[in-house]
């Protein structure tokens, strides 16, 4: 992400670069309230709530590429009225949530909005973005791109020859089992976490590569997840080394247009121009929930899974343990041991899918803190299983009494 340059942008306005008057209202907020740290894990409520629904629109502050939807939208057809046994007005308020857009069997049955926002606004992904990522990862081995996962890293990214990455597979990469020392604690701003944002690379070399090749062995690789927002900017990386196409047109011809997303998306790019491949998708909540529904329904476009035939059931199931009981990792979604499975992003943004009931959440928040850590994530995952019971306490389908 570039750097918050005020001075930069009061002489750009000053000079018409960039017309006050051309701006809409968030834009303006967000100049209003321009955070001078250049870090989003430290700035304030009100300056987050302001900049996640708008960063993609100056490019001062951010550059992005767009991510082309086609000219068919997908209908999201209304479903019945879902009920939710719980006070969604609170949960909304305590979580400070945007957007809550629930689909059942691909239809619209539940959708609210907060925080000023609406169904044509586009919110920052965090993190979401790592399993779209990931989805790329298999639509380049279905296309012939990759060879396979067993592949080393360094064999398509050749910076990172002679770095501990010379021992660490494509799955590895992908489990975040690299056994490369990382620190993804967003409350230090000396971890990596923070500090990768601000590296500097030499010319010709991308900043993720730069950083990433410095950091040292802590175990062999395969024995131990830490996750690591840097890895999946290497996946990024490595798809794109693979592809020799952008991630924004690579999403855009596998998933975007064909699929049906009903408006642009942006990601935004590093500073060396290639897209964070961990982070930052600016897109509308639908269109999170129809990425949702895209995987759940297997990856379909015309008929056809844009990735190999075990690809989801690998992705979706947990390929490592994350020392918590009940949950692991699998290609860079975050499962459960019910057989749902969540696509999770900082300060509260997600995608969660429950394959068995044929469910799909996609919501966005402004969480007061990064990780979740504390009651917000506990929060969310009771109001997932409030949304399960009521999909368990709908009446019996015609198609379901008739089976029995």
């Amino acid at each position: 992400m570039k750097k918050w340059i005020i001075g930069i942008l009061v002489v750009l306005l000053a000079g018409g670069t960039i017309a006050y008057a051309s701006l809409d209202k968030d834009q303006r907020a967000l100049l209003a309230n321009l955070p001078t740290d250049r870090n989003v894990l430290f700035w304030s409520d009100e300056q987050r709530e302001i900049a996640f629904r708008t960063l993609d629109a100056i490019p001062i502050l951010a550059d992005a590429r767009v991510i082309e939807s086609g000219d068919t939208i997908r209908k999201l057809p209304d479903g019945a009225a879902l009920s939710i046994p719980s006070d969604v007005d609170a949960y909304m308020e305590e979580q400070r949530t945007a957007a809550i857009v629930i689909l059942l069997d691909g239809k619209l049955v539940y959708e609210r909005y907060g925080l000023d926002f609406d169904a044509d606004g586009k919110w920052t992904s965090f993190s979401v973005a790592k399993s779209f990522t990931s989805t790329l990862v298999g639509a380049a081995v279905k296309d012939g791109y990759i060879k396979s996962l067993d592949d080393k890293v360094t064999d398509y990214i050749e910076g990172l020859k002679g770095s501990a990455y010379d021992d660490v597979s494509i799955q590895q990469l992908l489990t975040m089992t690299s056994g490369v020392r990382w620190n993804e604690d967003y409350t230090d701003p000396q971890s990596d976490v923070a500090l990768f944002n601000e590296h500097q690379a030499e010319d010709g070399e991308d900043v993720t590569v730069s950083y990433m090749k410095t950091l040292p062995r802590d175990v062999p690789a395969g024995e131990k997840w830490v996750y690591s927002t840097g890895e999946t900017n290497l996946i990024g990386v490595l798809v794109s080394e693979a592809t020799g196409k952008s991630l924004a047109d690579y999403l855009s011809e596998k998933v975007w247009a064909p699929y049906g997303m009903q408006q642009d998306a942006t990601w935004l790019l590093g500073s060396t121009g290639h897209e964070i491949s961990g982070c930052c998708i600016q897109a509308a909540t639908r269109d999170y929930a129809r990425f949702g529904e895209f995987i759940r329904g297997g990856a379909m476009v015309d008929g056809e899974s844009i990735v190999p035939a075990d690809w989801l059931a690998q992705a979706t199931t947990k390929q490592a343990d994350i020392g918590a009981p009940g949950y692991g990792y699998g290609f860079q979604w975050w499962t459960y041991d019910d057989g749902s499975y969540a696509a999770q992003g900082i300060f509260g943004q997600g995608i969660f899918i429950d394959p068995a009931r044929n469910l799909v959440i996609a919501s966005n928040s402004n969480w007061p803190n990064a990780s979740g850590q504390g009651a917000e994530g506990k929060q969310r995952m009771e109001f997932y299983g409030s949304v399960q019971q009521a999909v368990d306490a709908l009446a019996p389908t015609e198609d379901a009494q008739s089976a029995e």
